[in-house]
Protein backbone atom coordinates (compact mmCIF):
# COMPACT_ATOMS: atom_id res chain seq x y z
CA UNK A 1 0.00 0.00 0.00
CA UNK A 2 2.65 2.44 0.66
CA UNK A 3 4.73 1.73 -2.33
CA UNK A 4 0.98 1.62 -4.64
CA UNK A 5 0.75 5.51 -2.83
CA UNK A 6 4.25 6.23 -3.18
CA UNK A 7 5.97 8.57 -6.31
CA UNK A 8 7.79 5.58 -7.84
CA UNK A 9 4.63 4.01 -8.86
CA UNK A 10 2.82 7.19 -10.06
CA UNK A 11 4.60 6.97 -13.36
CA UNK A 12 4.14 3.52 -14.27
CA UNK A 13 1.88 1.88 -16.63
CA UNK A 14 -0.84 -0.60 -15.96
CA UNK A 15 1.03 -3.44 -17.52
CA UNK A 16 3.55 -2.55 -15.24
CA UNK A 17 1.39 -2.02 -12.15
CA UNK A 18 0.27 -5.61 -12.90
CA UNK A 19 3.96 -7.43 -12.54
CA UNK A 20 4.63 -5.61 -9.32
CA UNK A 21 1.58 -6.29 -7.96
CA UNK A 22 1.48 -9.91 -9.19
CA UNK A 23 4.99 -10.46 -7.61
CA UNK A 24 3.93 -8.82 -4.16
CA UNK A 25 0.55 -10.32 -4.15
CA UNK A 26 1.79 -13.98 -4.22
CA UNK A 27 4.77 -13.00 -1.20
CA UNK A 28 1.84 -11.57 0.40
CA UNK A 29 0.15 -14.89 0.10
CA UNK A 30 3.17 -16.83 1.08
CA UNK A 31 3.37 -14.61 4.35
CA UNK A 32 -0.76 -15.21 5.17
CA UNK A 33 -0.30 -18.62 4.79
CA UNK A 34 3.34 -18.73 6.82
CA UNK A 35 1.70 -16.62 9.07
CA UNK A 36 -1.69 -19.66 9.75
CA UNK A 37 1.20 -22.24 10.12
CA UNK A 38 3.03 -20.77 12.55
CA UNK A 39 -0.43 -20.06 14.25
CA UNK A 40 -1.41 -23.01 14.30
CA UNK A 41 2.80 -24.44 15.63
CA UNK A 42 1.87 -22.02 18.35
CA UNK A 43 -1.49 -23.94 19.32
CA UNK A 44 -0.51 -27.54 19.00
CA UNK A 45 -0.29 -29.56 21.84
CA UNK A 46 0.65 -32.74 22.84
CA UNK A 47 -1.20 -35.65 22.62
CA UNK A 48 -0.62 -38.89 24.77
CA UNK A 49 -0.49 -42.10 23.47
CA UNK A 50 0.74 -41.57 19.98
CA UNK A 51 1.61 -45.42 18.23
CA UNK A 52 2.69 -46.37 15.09
CA UNK A 53 0.79 -48.86 13.03
CA UNK A 54 2.80 -51.75 14.77
CA UNK A 55 1.18 -50.51 17.95
CA UNK A 56 4.53 -48.93 19.34
CA UNK A 57 4.02 -46.31 21.58
CA UNK A 58 6.26 -42.75 20.86
CA UNK A 59 6.70 -41.51 24.33
CA UNK A 60 9.53 -38.73 23.77
CA UNK A 61 8.10 -35.81 21.79
CA UNK A 62 10.22 -32.67 20.86
CA UNK A 63 9.15 -29.33 19.54
CA UNK A 64 10.33 -27.26 16.60
CA UNK A 65 10.72 -30.14 13.89
CA UNK A 66 10.16 -28.54 10.84
CA UNK A 67 10.06 -29.14 7.18
CA UNK A 68 9.82 -27.25 3.61
CA UNK A 69 6.20 -26.86 1.48
CA UNK A 70 6.51 -25.54 -1.74
CA UNK A 71 3.32 -23.72 -2.75
CA UNK A 72 1.63 -22.07 -5.40
CA UNK A 73 3.25 -19.01 -3.55
CA UNK A 74 6.59 -19.97 -2.31
CA UNK A 75 8.16 -22.28 -0.15
CA UNK A 76 6.81 -22.36 3.80
CA UNK A 77 8.15 -23.89 6.50
CA UNK A 78 5.86 -26.24 8.36
CA UNK A 79 7.11 -26.68 12.10
CA UNK A 80 5.22 -29.13 14.69
CA UNK A 81 5.89 -31.45 17.06
CA UNK A 82 7.61 -35.06 16.63
CA UNK A 83 6.30 -38.32 18.04
CA UNK A 84 9.65 -40.22 18.88
CA UNK A 85 10.41 -43.71 19.88
CA UNK A 86 14.04 -45.25 20.04
CA UNK A 87 14.85 -46.84 16.96
CA UNK A 88 11.63 -46.03 14.90
CA UNK A 89 10.59 -42.90 12.63
CA UNK A 90 9.06 -40.02 13.89
CA UNK A 91 5.30 -39.43 13.94
CA UNK A 92 3.76 -36.10 13.39
CA UNK A 93 0.48 -35.68 13.71
CA UNK A 94 -0.03 -32.22 12.57
CA UNK A 95 1.68 -33.24 9.15
CA UNK A 96 -1.80 -35.90 8.81
CA UNK A 97 -4.14 -33.41 9.65
CA UNK A 98 -2.39 -30.97 7.13
CA UNK A 99 -2.52 -33.82 4.49
CA UNK A 100 1.18 -32.87 4.23
CA UNK A 101 2.75 -34.62 0.66
CA UNK A 102 5.06 -36.68 1.27
CA UNK A 103 7.81 -34.85 -0.47
CA UNK A 104 8.37 -31.04 -0.31
CA UNK A 105 5.32 -30.03 -3.39
CA UNK A 106 2.07 -28.90 -2.17
CA UNK A 107 -0.63 -31.18 -3.45
CA UNK A 108 -1.83 -27.80 -5.10
CA UNK A 109 1.38 -27.48 -7.36
CA UNK A 110 1.12 -31.19 -8.20
CA UNK A 111 -2.47 -30.62 -9.35
CA UNK A 112 -1.81 -27.81 -11.35
CA UNK A 113 1.32 -29.82 -12.90
CA UNK A 114 -1.15 -32.75 -13.81
CA UNK A 115 -3.58 -30.34 -15.84
CA UNK A 116 -1.14 -28.84 -17.45
CA UNK A 117 1.00 -32.10 -18.74
CA UNK A 118 -2.62 -33.48 -19.65
CA UNK A 119 -3.17 -30.27 -21.80
CA UNK A 120 0.23 -30.03 -23.50
CA UNK A 121 3.57 -31.22 -23.58
CA UNK A 122 5.83 -31.16 -20.85
CA UNK A 123 7.96 -27.84 -21.39
CA UNK A 124 4.37 -26.16 -21.78
CA UNK A 125 3.37 -27.24 -18.50
CA UNK A 126 6.85 -26.14 -17.02
CA UNK A 127 6.11 -22.63 -18.32
CA UNK A 128 2.45 -22.32 -17.27
CA UNK A 129 3.70 -23.38 -13.53
CA UNK A 130 6.14 -20.33 -13.75
CA UNK A 131 3.79 -17.93 -15.68
CA UNK A 132 0.33 -19.26 -12.56
CA UNK A 133 2.36 -19.39 -9.65
CA UNK A 134 5.83 -17.88 -7.74
CA UNK A 135 7.60 -21.24 -7.92
CA UNK A 136 10.21 -23.19 -10.45
CA UNK A 137 8.97 -26.42 -10.79
CA UNK A 138 11.63 -28.81 -13.29
CA UNK A 139 10.52 -30.60 -16.36
CA UNK A 140 11.30 -34.17 -14.87
CA UNK A 141 9.41 -33.26 -11.24
CA UNK A 142 6.48 -31.97 -13.53
CA UNK A 143 6.91 -35.73 -15.11
CA UNK A 144 6.57 -37.40 -12.22
CA UNK A 145 3.81 -35.48 -10.92
CA UNK A 146 1.56 -36.95 -13.56
CA UNK A 147 2.74 -40.40 -13.23
CA UNK A 148 1.46 -39.84 -8.77
CA UNK A 149 -1.78 -37.80 -10.37
CA UNK A 150 -2.64 -40.69 -11.99
CA UNK A 151 -2.47 -43.41 -9.83
CA UNK A 152 -5.76 -43.45 -8.39
CA UNK A 153 -7.81 -43.76 -11.85
CA UNK A 154 -8.39 -47.56 -11.62
CA UNK A 155 -9.70 -47.18 -7.98
CA UNK A 156 -11.67 -44.11 -8.66
CA UNK A 157 -13.80 -45.75 -11.60
CA UNK A 158 -13.55 -49.08 -9.46
CA UNK A 159 -15.62 -46.65 -6.34
CA UNK A 160 -18.26 -45.45 -8.74
CA UNK A 161 -19.28 -49.06 -10.36
CA UNK A 162 -19.67 -50.48 -6.77
CA UNK A 163 -21.72 -47.88 -5.23
CA UNK A 164 -22.03 -44.77 -8.17
CA UNK A 165 -24.80 -43.44 -9.59
CA UNK A 166 -25.81 -44.59 -13.33
CA UNK A 167 -25.76 -41.16 -15.53
CA UNK A 168 -28.78 -42.84 -17.86
CA UNK A 169 -30.81 -44.11 -15.51
CA UNK A 170 -33.62 -41.99 -16.62
CA UNK A 171 -32.77 -43.29 -20.10
CA UNK A 172 -32.79 -46.77 -20.22
CA UNK A 173 -35.10 -47.20 -23.58
CA UNK A 174 -31.65 -45.75 -25.19
CA UNK A 175 -29.01 -47.79 -26.54
CA UNK A 176 -25.72 -49.07 -24.72
CA UNK A 177 -22.94 -48.39 -27.45
CA UNK A 178 -19.57 -49.80 -26.83
CA UNK A 179 -16.43 -49.63 -29.05
CA UNK A 180 -12.59 -50.20 -28.83
CA UNK A 181 -10.11 -49.16 -30.88
CA UNK A 182 -6.11 -48.79 -30.97
CA UNK A 183 -3.75 -45.62 -32.01
CA UNK A 184 0.58 -46.23 -31.67
CA UNK A 185 2.66 -44.14 -29.65
CA UNK A 186 6.22 -43.61 -30.34
CA UNK A 187 8.05 -45.43 -27.34
CA UNK A 188 11.65 -45.39 -26.29
CA UNK A 189 13.07 -48.31 -26.70
CA UNK A 190 12.98 -49.96 -23.72
CA UNK A 191 9.02 -49.40 -23.52
CA UNK A 192 8.41 -51.21 -26.76
CA UNK A 193 6.85 -54.69 -26.34
CA UNK A 194 8.46 -57.44 -26.42
CA UNK A 195 7.80 -58.57 -29.71
CA UNK A 196 8.05 -55.40 -31.32
CA UNK A 197 11.58 -54.63 -30.02
CA UNK A 198 12.85 -58.05 -31.64
CA UNK A 199 11.61 -56.94 -34.82
CA UNK A 200 13.44 -53.22 -34.19
CA UNK A 201 16.83 -54.89 -33.11
CA UNK A 202 16.36 -56.85 -36.44
CA UNK A 203 16.71 -54.06 -38.35
CA UNK A 204 19.49 -53.33 -41.45
CA UNK A 205 22.52 -51.22 -40.01
CA UNK A 206 21.82 -48.55 -38.71
CA UNK A 207 22.03 -44.70 -39.49
CA UNK A 208 23.05 -42.02 -36.96
CA UNK A 209 20.99 -39.25 -39.09
CA UNK A 210 17.98 -41.17 -39.51
CA UNK A 211 15.34 -44.21 -38.80
CA UNK A 212 16.91 -46.79 -40.61
CA UNK A 213 14.48 -49.51 -42.64
CA UNK A 214 12.48 -51.29 -40.52
CA UNK A 215 12.77 -49.15 -37.44
CA UNK A 216 10.37 -46.58 -38.20
CA UNK A 217 7.55 -49.65 -38.50
CA UNK A 218 8.68 -50.84 -35.26
CA UNK A 219 8.92 -47.91 -32.94
CA UNK A 220 5.53 -47.58 -31.92
CA UNK A 221 3.30 -49.37 -29.10
CA UNK A 222 -0.27 -49.76 -29.40
CA UNK A 223 -2.37 -47.83 -27.20
CA UNK A 224 -5.51 -49.50 -25.99
CA UNK A 225 -9.25 -46.74 -26.44
CA UNK A 226 -12.34 -47.81 -24.91
CA UNK A 227 -15.30 -45.78 -24.97
CA UNK A 228 -18.88 -45.95 -23.36
CA UNK A 229 -22.27 -43.90 -24.25
CA UNK A 230 -25.75 -44.34 -24.88
CA UNK A 231 -27.70 -42.92 -27.98
CA UNK A 232 -31.57 -42.38 -28.46
CA UNK A 233 -32.25 -44.50 -31.00
CA UNK A 234 -33.19 -43.42 -34.53
CA UNK A 235 -34.50 -45.12 -37.36
CA UNK A 236 -33.32 -44.93 -41.04
CA UNK A 237 -33.36 -46.66 -44.11
CA UNK A 238 -30.52 -47.22 -46.38
CA UNK A 239 -31.18 -44.30 -48.76
CA UNK A 240 -31.31 -42.09 -45.27
CA UNK A 241 -27.41 -43.08 -45.14
CA UNK A 242 -26.25 -42.94 -48.71
CA UNK A 243 -28.21 -40.04 -49.73
CA UNK A 244 -26.48 -39.53 -53.86
CA UNK A 245 -26.33 -36.40 -55.86
CA UNK A 246 -30.10 -34.46 -55.62
CA UNK A 247 -31.09 -36.38 -52.55
CA UNK A 248 -30.36 -34.01 -50.24
CA UNK A 249 -27.76 -33.87 -46.86
CA UNK A 250 -28.11 -37.82 -44.96
CA UNK A 251 -30.07 -37.67 -42.34
CA UNK A 252 -28.59 -37.12 -39.04
CA UNK A 253 -27.36 -39.92 -37.48
CA UNK A 254 -28.07 -40.87 -33.53
CA UNK A 255 -25.85 -38.50 -31.21
CA UNK A 256 -23.89 -39.76 -28.88
CA UNK A 257 -24.58 -39.00 -24.90
CA UNK A 258 -22.75 -39.40 -21.74
CA UNK A 259 -19.53 -40.68 -22.95
CA UNK A 260 -16.96 -42.28 -21.01
CA UNK A 261 -13.25 -43.11 -22.13
CA UNK A 262 -10.43 -45.05 -21.14
CA UNK A 263 -7.00 -45.72 -22.37
CA UNK A 264 -3.96 -47.64 -21.85
CA UNK A 265 -0.36 -48.18 -23.43
CA UNK A 266 0.40 -50.65 -20.79
CA UNK A 267 -3.27 -53.01 -20.27
CA UNK A 268 -3.56 -55.37 -23.46
CA UNK A 269 -6.62 -54.82 -25.19
CA UNK A 270 -8.71 -57.50 -23.18
CA UNK A 271 -8.05 -55.49 -20.24
CA UNK A 272 -9.44 -52.74 -21.40
CA UNK A 273 -12.38 -54.70 -22.88
CA UNK A 274 -12.96 -55.75 -19.92
CA UNK A 275 -12.86 -52.10 -18.53
CA UNK A 276 -15.54 -50.77 -20.90
CA UNK A 277 -17.66 -54.28 -20.10
CA UNK A 278 -17.29 -52.94 -16.72
CA UNK A 279 -18.34 -49.68 -16.59
CA UNK A 280 -20.97 -50.78 -19.29
CA UNK A 281 -22.38 -52.98 -16.85
CA UNK A 282 -22.39 -50.06 -13.91
CA UNK A 283 -24.86 -48.51 -16.29
CA UNK A 284 -26.52 -51.72 -17.06
CA UNK A 285 -26.46 -53.95 -14.09
CA UNK A 286 -29.37 -56.29 -14.92
CA UNK A 287 -28.73 -56.14 -18.64
CA UNK A 288 -32.01 -55.35 -19.55
CA UNK A 289 -30.95 -52.55 -22.35
CA UNK A 290 -29.84 -53.11 -26.12
CA UNK A 291 -26.09 -53.56 -26.21
CA UNK A 292 -24.25 -52.87 -29.20
CA UNK A 293 -20.19 -52.81 -29.88
CA UNK A 294 -18.76 -51.33 -32.67
CA UNK A 295 -15.72 -52.13 -34.00
CA UNK A 296 -13.16 -51.31 -37.11
CA UNK A 297 -13.11 -54.90 -37.86
CA UNK A 298 -9.87 -56.05 -36.29
CA UNK A 299 -9.99 -59.71 -34.98
CA UNK A 300 -8.37 -59.91 -32.13
CA UNK A 301 -11.35 -56.71 -30.78
CA UNK A 302 -13.98 -58.72 -31.96
CA UNK A 303 -13.37 -62.22 -30.40
CA UNK A 304 -12.50 -60.25 -26.96
CA UNK A 305 -16.01 -58.99 -26.92
CA UNK A 306 -17.37 -62.08 -27.66
CA UNK A 307 -15.66 -63.63 -25.18
CA UNK A 308 -16.72 -61.03 -22.42
CA UNK A 309 -20.20 -61.00 -23.41
CA UNK A 310 -20.68 -65.24 -23.03
CA UNK A 311 -18.34 -65.09 -20.00
CA UNK A 312 -21.17 -61.78 -18.55
CA UNK A 313 -24.10 -63.68 -20.02
CA UNK A 314 -24.86 -60.30 -21.85
CA UNK A 315 -26.23 -60.36 -25.54
CA UNK A 316 -24.82 -57.78 -27.61
CA UNK A 317 -24.88 -56.85 -31.72
CA UNK A 318 -21.28 -56.81 -32.82
CA UNK A 319 -21.08 -54.23 -35.91
CA UNK A 320 -18.02 -53.14 -38.29
CA UNK A 321 -17.62 -49.47 -38.69
CA UNK A 322 -20.09 -48.32 -42.08
CA UNK A 323 -16.99 -46.23 -42.70
CA UNK A 324 -14.77 -48.77 -43.16
CA UNK A 325 -16.80 -50.81 -45.32
CA UNK A 326 -17.28 -47.76 -47.62
CA UNK A 327 -13.17 -46.96 -47.82
CA UNK A 328 -12.79 -50.76 -49.18
CA UNK A 329 -15.87 -50.24 -51.62
CA UNK A 330 -13.62 -47.21 -52.65
CA UNK A 331 -10.47 -48.79 -53.15
CA UNK A 332 -12.38 -51.83 -55.25
CA UNK A 333 -13.84 -48.75 -57.56
CA UNK A 334 -9.80 -47.87 -58.49
CA UNK A 335 -9.74 -51.03 -59.71
CA UNK A 336 -12.48 -51.03 -62.46
CA UNK A 337 -12.22 -46.80 -63.19
CA UNK A 338 -9.75 -44.20 -63.55
CA UNK A 339 -9.22 -41.97 -60.77
CA UNK A 340 -11.71 -39.09 -61.10
CA UNK A 341 -13.80 -41.21 -62.88
CA UNK A 342 -17.97 -39.58 -61.73
CA UNK A 343 -18.81 -43.59 -63.13
CA UNK A 344 -17.07 -44.84 -59.76
CA UNK A 345 -18.98 -42.63 -57.45
CA UNK A 346 -22.23 -44.18 -58.81
CA UNK A 347 -20.51 -47.60 -58.61
CA UNK A 348 -19.76 -46.92 -55.22
CA UNK A 349 -22.95 -46.03 -54.12
CA UNK A 350 -25.12 -48.64 -55.84
CA UNK A 351 -22.63 -51.40 -54.12
CA UNK A 352 -23.19 -49.47 -50.70
CA UNK A 353 -27.09 -49.11 -50.71
CA UNK A 354 -26.68 -53.26 -51.57
CA UNK A 355 -24.76 -53.71 -48.31
CA UNK A 356 -26.95 -51.91 -46.40
CA UNK A 357 -29.22 -53.66 -47.11
CA UNK A 358 -28.00 -56.97 -46.26
CA UNK A 359 -26.31 -58.25 -49.18
CA UNK A 360 -22.93 -57.95 -48.52
CA UNK A 361 -22.34 -61.56 -50.10
CA UNK A 362 -23.88 -60.71 -53.14
CA UNK A 363 -21.97 -57.34 -53.52
CA UNK A 364 -18.13 -59.55 -52.83
CA UNK A 365 -19.41 -62.05 -55.52
CA UNK A 366 -20.49 -59.23 -57.95
CA UNK A 367 -16.99 -57.66 -57.59
CA UNK A 368 -15.30 -60.82 -57.91
CA UNK A 369 -17.17 -61.21 -61.01
CA UNK A 370 -16.52 -57.71 -63.04
CA UNK A 371 -12.82 -58.52 -62.22
CA UNK A 372 -13.20 -61.93 -63.84
CA UNK A 373 -15.17 -60.45 -67.17
CA UNK A 374 -12.73 -57.46 -67.45
CA UNK A 375 -9.80 -60.06 -67.60
CA UNK A 376 -7.84 -57.82 -65.08
CA UNK A 377 -4.77 -59.34 -64.48
CA UNK A 378 -3.60 -60.03 -60.65
CA UNK A 379 -2.21 -56.49 -59.47
CA UNK A 380 -5.50 -54.22 -61.04
CA UNK A 381 -7.67 -56.41 -58.93
CA UNK A 382 -6.11 -56.71 -55.84
CA UNK A 383 -7.85 -54.13 -54.04
CA UNK A 384 -11.35 -55.68 -55.68
CA UNK A 385 -10.03 -59.17 -54.15
CA UNK A 386 -9.48 -57.11 -51.31
CA UNK A 387 -12.72 -55.63 -50.49
CA UNK A 388 -14.72 -58.96 -51.73
CA UNK A 389 -12.58 -61.07 -49.25
CA UNK A 390 -13.51 -58.65 -46.44
CA UNK A 391 -17.06 -58.00 -46.91
CA UNK A 392 -17.32 -61.94 -46.93
CA UNK A 393 -15.16 -62.65 -43.46
CA UNK A 394 -17.01 -59.50 -42.27
CA UNK A 395 -20.55 -60.67 -42.98
CA UNK A 396 -21.55 -61.91 -40.04
CA UNK A 397 -21.05 -58.15 -38.18
CA UNK A 398 -22.68 -56.21 -40.94
CA UNK A 399 -26.42 -56.21 -40.08
CA UNK A 400 -26.67 -53.00 -41.42
CA UNK A 401 -30.76 -53.67 -41.76
CA UNK A 402 -31.38 -54.39 -38.30
CA UNK A 403 -29.52 -51.67 -36.79
CA UNK A 404 -30.92 -48.65 -39.24
CA UNK A 405 -34.28 -50.14 -38.73
CA UNK A 406 -33.58 -50.14 -34.90
CA UNK A 407 -32.18 -46.55 -35.09
CA UNK A 408 -28.71 -47.65 -33.83
CA UNK A 409 -25.19 -46.02 -34.78
CA UNK A 410 -23.41 -47.70 -37.68
CA UNK A 411 -20.32 -45.46 -37.43
CA UNK A 412 -17.42 -45.42 -34.83
CA UNK A 413 -16.97 -41.34 -35.32
CA UNK A 414 -17.01 -41.75 -30.85
CA UNK A 415 -13.73 -44.19 -30.83
CA UNK A 416 -12.25 -42.78 -33.84
CA UNK A 417 -12.38 -39.03 -32.22
CA UNK A 418 -11.61 -40.39 -28.63
CA UNK A 419 -8.62 -42.08 -30.47
CA UNK A 420 -7.56 -38.61 -31.71
CA UNK A 421 -7.97 -36.40 -28.75
CA UNK A 422 -6.98 -38.81 -26.11
CA UNK A 423 -4.03 -40.05 -27.98
CA UNK A 424 -2.79 -38.19 -31.31
CA UNK A 425 -3.27 -34.70 -29.98
CA UNK A 426 -1.04 -34.93 -27.19
CA UNK A 427 1.35 -38.09 -27.37
CA UNK A 428 2.26 -37.65 -31.83
CA UNK A 429 4.09 -34.45 -30.74
CA UNK A 430 6.76 -33.81 -32.75
CA UNK A 431 10.18 -35.77 -31.51
CA UNK A 432 8.71 -37.06 -28.80
CA UNK A 433 9.25 -40.49 -27.46
CA UNK A 434 7.34 -41.81 -24.62
CA UNK A 435 8.56 -44.11 -21.79
CA UNK A 436 5.38 -46.24 -20.27
CA UNK A 437 5.45 -45.11 -17.28
CA UNK A 438 4.95 -41.54 -18.37
CA UNK A 439 2.79 -42.20 -21.40
CA UNK A 440 0.10 -44.52 -19.53
CA UNK A 441 0.23 -41.10 -16.75
CA UNK A 442 -0.75 -39.03 -19.77
CA UNK A 443 -3.77 -40.83 -21.35
CA UNK A 444 -4.97 -41.63 -17.50
CA UNK A 445 -4.98 -37.86 -16.96
CA UNK A 446 -6.53 -36.98 -20.41
CA UNK A 447 -9.32 -39.43 -20.05
CA UNK A 448 -10.07 -37.99 -16.76
CA UNK A 449 -10.50 -34.38 -18.61
CA UNK A 450 -12.65 -35.73 -21.04
CA UNK A 451 -14.92 -37.43 -19.04
CA UNK A 452 -15.58 -34.11 -16.91
CA UNK A 453 -14.70 -35.67 -13.34
CA UNK A 454 -10.94 -33.89 -12.51
CA UNK A 455 -12.67 -32.14 -9.72
CA UNK A 456 -14.25 -35.69 -8.64
CA UNK A 457 -11.46 -37.48 -9.01
CA UNK A 458 -8.55 -35.22 -6.84
CA UNK A 459 -10.65 -35.08 -4.02
CA UNK A 460 -10.19 -39.07 -4.31
CA UNK A 461 -6.92 -39.17 -4.91
CA UNK A 462 -6.52 -36.71 -2.00
CA UNK A 463 -8.25 -38.82 0.28
CA UNK A 464 -5.93 -42.02 -1.05
CA UNK A 465 -2.74 -39.96 -0.28
CA UNK A 466 -4.09 -38.94 2.87
CA UNK A 467 -4.64 -43.12 3.53
CA UNK A 468 -0.93 -44.00 2.37
CA UNK A 469 1.15 -41.00 3.37
CA UNK A 470 -0.39 -40.69 7.02
CA UNK A 471 -2.94 -42.87 8.05
CA UNK A 472 -1.58 -46.11 7.39
CA UNK A 473 1.03 -44.90 10.01
CA UNK A 474 -0.88 -44.95 13.02
CA UNK A 475 -2.32 -47.28 14.85
CA UNK A 476 -5.93 -48.58 13.66
CA UNK A 477 -5.32 -45.12 11.11
CA UNK A 478 -6.25 -42.86 13.47
CA UNK A 479 -3.92 -40.16 13.47
CA UNK A 480 -4.03 -38.26 17.01
CA UNK A 481 -5.06 -34.46 16.51
CA UNK A 482 -5.30 -31.74 19.56
CA UNK A 483 -5.84 -28.06 18.91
Amino acid sequence: MEYLDGAESAGLTHAELEDRLRADGFELLRLLFQDHLDLRASREQRVEAVMDADGTRRGWVEADHDRPLVTLFGEVRVCRLAYRAKGAANLYPADGVLNLPAESFSHGLRALAAVETARGSFEEAVAAIDRATAVHVGKRQVEGFAQEAAVDFDAFFARDRAGGQDPDADHDDDVLVISVDGKGIVMRPEALRPATAAKAAGATTKLKGRLSKGEKANRKRMAEVGAVYSVRPVPRSPTDVMAHRGDGPPKQAPDATDKWLTASVVDSAATVIADVFDEATRRDPQHQRTWVALVDGNNHQINRINKEATSRDINITILVDWVHVLEYLWSAAWSFFGEGDPAAEDWVHDKALAVLNGQASIVAAAIRRKATTLGLDTTTRKNADTCADYLLAKSGYLDYPTALAAGWPIATGVIEGACRHLVKDRMDITGARWGLNGAEAVLKLRALRANNCWDDYWAFHLDREHQRVHQARYHNSTIPHAA
